[in-house]
């Protein structure tokens, strides 16, 4: 969205707040599912941003979900469960349970306890569920490919379970095409070794690439899409092999998002012009931001573009020195009163800050589509709840 278009919102919900344009978000899946092609399967991580998954698109076979919480954010509002991967390190026995009896598509298993959690809950509903393997990458998260192989080694024993694939997800913000390259070849040849050792062939793979957003380029949109194209063939080329789906939360979500914070207050100290904010580094999250070092796309409405620009220091709300989110930022006549909109913080920004640090509220959350206009989704949140004796 351009500021013509977004500069009325600041009118139409309580500023701080998110907006998230879903057809951006739409766009984006439909220029994933271009390069990638219709034979690769694309799968939503929701723990980028739940808002979205109000309307998120049909293009998305599925949705990986990975805590009770975000399962609860499914039930209410109304999801296919059968899209539903219900992945995640922490799989207690009721929450395996709970995700059965909604009836969730798939599993994941990150350990012989969820491979067992699962199983005796399937048997005990007389259900045979599909489960995914998660193969380490080299953390906490997945198995080592002796234990995959030990588990499928053993399948018949499972009768609660049919083991139909292998997840894989190694980390987040790769910009280079040959690390998500490396790693495919890595995934076929260990189901080759699978079906070689045990005569089993894996059918499904769950594959998330990491790939990197650009947050602080001005040709960022060129960029991502440059990236798309680069693992396109690999993608495409192990599409032909195995029921692929592409799992991202980041790259999907990324550019959809806007956060307008209102400044509130200006001043100069030792030659340093600061612009304080009613929001802050708990509400506002770049990855590789560094303090405010490097610079995100801000829109300022309100601006008088017939004077001359100065460089400002961005500072939140909050009561450490940490909480500076632009500096040398540029604008021509800052007052207070202007809104500022900061781009590109579709994906987690809404979710992982400090959000109830200071006590401050929750800000309210927005969802634009030029069919369904603007919705507020979320009042602003009064966080002293949490934090009362």
């Amino acid at each position: 969205m351009d500021i013509k278009k977004i500069a009325p919102f600041s009118e139409q919900v309580h500023v701080p707040a998110y907006v998230f344009n879903t057809d951006e978000f739409a766009s984006r899946a439909a220029l994933v599912k271009k390069y990638f092609g219709e034979k690769t399967g694309l799968c939503f991580s929701i723990k980028a941003n739940p808002f979205l998954l109000a309307d998120i698109p049909e293009i998305f076979d599925k949705i990986e979900v990975c805590s009770p919480g975000e399962l609860t954010i499914c039930e209410k509002t109304g999801v296919d469960m059968k899209r539903v991967i219900f992945s995640g390190v922490n799989k207690g026995k009721a929450d395996v349970e709970r995700a059965m009896d909604d009836g969730v598509g798939t599993f994941t298993a990150e350990s012989w306890l969820h491979v067992q959690l699962i199983n005796a809950a399937a048997k005990a509903r007389g259900l045979r569920v599909p489960l995914l393997i998660r193969l380490t990458a080299g953390s906490q998260f997945g198995m080592d490919e002796k234990d995959v192989l030990d588990i499928m080694r053993d399948r018949e024993g499972l009768s609660g379970v049919e083991i139909v694939g292998l997840h894989f997800f190694s980390g987040t913000q790769k910009t280079k095409a040959k690390k998500i390259e490396k790693e495919l070849t890595y995934l076929d040849e260990f189901c080759t070794r699978v079906k070689d050792e045990l005569g089993f062939e894996i059918d499904r793979i769950e594959y998330g690439t990491g790939l990197g957003v650009d947050y602080f380029e001005d040709d960022a949109d060129a960029l991502e899409e440059a990236r798309l194209s680069e693992i396109s063939q690999s993608i495409r080329s192990m599409s032909e092999k195995y029921h692929l789906t592409v799992e991202m939360g980041r790259f999907f979500a990324a550019p959809c998002g806007y956060y307008m914070t209102t400044v509130v207050d200006v001043k100069t100290n030792k030659g340093v012009n600061y612009a304080i904010l009613d929001g802050g580094l708990h509400q506002l999250n770049y990855f590789g931001s560094m303090q405010g070092m490097r610079l995100p796309r801000i829109m300022h409405i309100g601006a008088d573009e017939t004077q001359a620009k100065q460089k400002w220091m961005l500072c939140g709300s909050l009561c450490t020195t940490a909480d500076v989110i632009a500096r040398d930022a540029e604008f021509a006549d800052l007052s207070i009163g202007d809104i500022l909109v900061f781009c590109r913080v579709g994906a987690y920004s809404v979710m992982e800050g400090i959000s109830i640090f200071l006590s401050r509220d929750l800000p309210s959350v927005a969802l634009y589509s030029e069919e369904k206009g603007l919705r507020v989704v979320r009042e602003p949140f009064d966080t002293d709840v949490f934090n009362t004796p």
